[in-house]
């Protein structure tokens, strides 16, 4: 070694600054850099892997990690901006940006939680009495723990606030609507999910939300058919905290001891009353119960009913009836449909324009009966006409129905996130049986035969569909004329009087009220309305495409005095 480096320096020194030495010092240099960047990467990657994650902790939701006293404190100045009320018109198209949730190879969308804050006033009075339900930590839990979840915001299609506002009646709303409004990625609520599901309050009780929430999605648990947005929100049901205190062991489907039973206890009283009138009619095959009086002091009086002094369980008694009716309150949407589902016992709805949970995806007529209201002095009759496999088949669809959907807050939010998803990747959507058919009943690739068809399915038709806004008698004409056609599969009937209700269908419906002078027609503002969405279409399309005639068409001659054979179609009245 000390030869060789002499007769280096001897080669050195007789050359002056060689070419090669200099080369030597270059690759040194980079060496010592090359071996510096990888040995930094090495501590890098061995820090990341054993050094705890400040990242990862924010997706632990629990309580005990996740108090509300231990979140930042916000305050809400007064002139802070409030979102619009909620726009009706909202559609998957119009109101959110599916460019967000963009490809991915396991057609999932991706789900973000806001960080916890504490919203108050500017005197420091927080937006909620409650603070953070239980309920929906349970919900917040749920989602964290998910293939939905992402704590990457840039990532995230859908958004859903840390704010609580599952129960209205602890909200101030006002100042929860400003506290939405501030949230970073709000955007006019654009790609954001509120779970509500109590909604309005006294004297009114709306159907939906009443805090402003601009275009957000609203998964809620009362909605009406008024306030409903057909493919944009998503129907709930109100969880029952019973859910989490009761464990009701299955039981097989068949005969209970009672045929109906009704367990409601703040129902209006001329429902009361009707129910009374059945009870007396039927005697022991109904069994009407009530809130007790008589209770000792310590028994929880939301865990017990009573008919005539008599004490019974609750809800350990829906197991006992077959059927269990389900009315609506001053909200439409009830506790007790989850309560009778648990039990196995088929519910029997009667709320008119309720939207039933779910309904987007679940057949609810495999596992309740829905009957109008003004049809409840008939329940009994309808009930009994119903054969009993069916009601077997129901018994066990409602059971199932409240293990896969209803059971908890986890249960609710995985739902309604999948339905969203569905909606998002269609092509990559549950199927009707994934949905609707129990595991027991899922063979390989065959459904179970006692939910196919009953009778071979009917040829192809075609479907007419009628408009009509008022006028009833020349509906019944057209309708009597187009069903005598054999080809006929359906009719379809638009009713476009929102002030009136249709005419009933089993039935001839008679309308002396009705006079010339409602007719739509006859509204001077109606011609100046479609003259101006005709010019919409128009401006739309880039030119008009409909072209000016004057065409005399037959059918509207069927009053007119000249020989019935010159008439093509002198059955058919006008519309």
């Amino acid at each position: 070694m000390v030869r060789l480096s002499m007769c280096a320096s001897g080669k050195y020194s007789s050359r002056g600054p060689a070419l090669i030495p200099r080369m030597k010092t270059k690759h040194r240099i980079y060496y010592i850099t090359l071996f510096s960047v990888v040995l930094l990467g090495l501590i890098a990657t061995g820090m990341f892997q054993f050094w705890p994650h400040s990242i990862e902790s924010t997706a632990d939701w629990g309580l005990d990690r996740r108090s509300v006293h231990d979140a930042p404190l916000i305050r809400l100045p007064v002139a802070n901006p409030i979102p619009e009320r909620g726009d009706l018109s909202c559609r998957m198209h119009t109101c959110f940006d599916v460019y967000r949730c963009g490809y991915n190879p396991k057609n999932r969308i991706k789900v973000y939680i806001y960080p916890l804050q504490r919203f108050v006033d500017e005197v420091g009075v927080p937006i909620s009495s409650t603070g953070l339900s239980r309920e929906y930590n349970d919900l917040l839990s749920a989602i964290s723990d998910s293939e939905f979840y992402t704590d990457d915001v840039t990532r995230a299609c859908l958004f859903v606030p840390s704010i609580d506002v599952l129960n209205q009646n602890s909200l101030r709303i006002r100042e929860t609507a400003q506290a939405l409004a501030m949230l970073p990625r709000w955007d006019k609520g654009m790609n954001h999910l509120l779970f509500n599901m109590l909604p309005g309050g006294p004297p009114d009780y709306n159907t939906a939300l009443d805090v402003p929430r601009d275009r957000a999605l609203l998964a809620g648990g009362g909605f009406s058919t008024w306030t409903y947005r057909q493919g944009y929100d998503v129907s709930i049901p109100v969880y029952s905290p019973l859910s989490a205190d009761v464990e009701l062991p299955e039981r097989q489907p068949g005969p209970r001891r009672y045929f109906i039973l009704s367990s409601q206890t703040a129902i209006h009283r001329e429902y009361r009353a009707e129910l009374e009138r059945l009870k007396e009619e039927n005697g022991e095959a109904l069994l009407l119960l009530d809130k007790c009086s008589n209770l000792s002091q310590g028994v929880a009086s939301a865990r017990k009913r009573c008919y005539k002094g008599q004490v019974f369980d609750y809800p350990q008694i829906l197991q006992e009836s077959s059927f269990c009716v389900v009315l609506r309150g001053a909200r439409l949407g009830q506790a007790t449909l989850s309560d009778v589902l648990q039990a196995g016992c088929v519910p029997v709805i009667l709320a008119d324009s309720y939207i039933l949970p779910f309904s987007e995806v679940l057949d609810w007529k495999r596992a309740s009966v829905v009957i109008p209201e003004e049809k409840l002095p008939e329940m009994y009759t309808i009930l009994k006409s119903i054969p009993h496999r069916q009601v077997e088949e129901m018994q066990r669809q409602a059971r199932w129905f409240w293990d896969a959907y209803f059971s908890s807050m986890k249960a609710i939010g995985m739902t309604t996130l999948q339905i969203i998803n569905d909606r998002i990747y269609p092509y990559a959507a549950r199927t009707y049986e994934q949905w609707n058919n129990p595991p027991l009943v899922k063979w390989s690739s065959v459904n179970s035969p006692l939910f196919l068809p009953l009778i071979p399915p009917r040829s192809p038709g075609f479907t007419a569909v009628v408009l009509t806004y008022d006028r009833i008698e020349s509906l019944f004409r057209v309708i009597t004329e187009i069903s005598k056609v054999p080809s006929l599969a359906k009719l379809l009937v638009v009713w476009n009087n929102q002030n009136k209700s249709p005419p009933e269908g089993e039935k001839k419906f008679k309308c002396p009220e009705c006079t010339a002078i409602d007719g739509l027609s006859l509204d001077q503002t109606h011609m100046v309305e479609r003259s101006e969405c005709i010019n919409k279409f128009a401006s739309v399309f880039g030119t008009m495409p409909l072209k000016v005639v004057e065409h005399r068409a037959d059918p509207v001659l069927y009053k007119d005095d000249f020989p019935e054979k010159l008439k093509s179609f002198p059955n058919i009245g006008s519309l």
